[in-house]
């Protein structure tokens, strides 16, 4: 007699309740790995790229990172970040971190390595970003900015950001784990 199959665990149906500009939520219906079912929602989300921007050599003596101090509603106040946006339709996570490094910094690269990808928070959003670190920046042209970025670029040294985000100061996840993981396993 042959065993019952079991289902494997996943989506069983899915419905669209919000599509906007950014994020779309679906409420899906779910086969959780024990066989039981139960209602997600999910923030659908099309990814994005950052990248840890180095202003000098990464390997000389604390090579100073470009980071953006930027006004983000959410937090209610400013936050330090490395360069980072969404994924245009279909494009290529290194030609993002590119364009976005020269639209929040005017800055182009020499060399646009990728580090590793993550989720942001996988409890509720299936948003992936893809860190990159950048060398030999050249300054090409001024920021172009969308109407609801606010930024300031501010050159720090690796250790200063380092000590930044052993302070709390650094609170954005994307930006804290691309400069310790830089630090941790590029530099090192």
């Amino acid at each position: 007699m042959t065993p019952p199959r079991e289902e494997a665990p996943g989506k069983v149906s899915s419905r669209r309740a919000y599509s906007g500009r950014v994020i779309s939520l679906d409420v899906d219906t779910v086969r959780f790995p024990d066989g039981s079912q139960g209602e997600l929602e999910i923030i659908r989300h099309p990814g994005a790229s950052a990248v840890v921007p180095f202003l000098s050599d990464p390997h000389g003596e604390n090579p100073q990172i470009l980071l953006l101090r930027q006004y983000r509603y959410a937090t209610d106040g400013y936050l330090y970040e490395i360069p980072a946006g969404r994924l245009e339709p279909n494009e290529d996570p290194k030609a993002c971190a590119e364009r976005e490094l020269r639209e929040e910094t005017g800055c182009t690269a020499a060399k646009i390595e990728p580090l590793f990808s993550m989720f942001t928070t996988p409890g509720f959003t299936d948003e992936r970003i893809h860190l990159f670190m950048a060398t030999g920046l050249t300054r090409v042209s001024e920021a172009a900015t969308e109407s609801d970025e606010f930024i300031e670029a501010t050159p720090r040294a690796l250790a200063d950001c380092l000590a930044m985000i052993e302070r709390g100061e650094i609170q954005d996840a994307k930006t804290a784990l691309g400069i310790l993981f830089v630090a941790g396993y590029r530099l090192s």
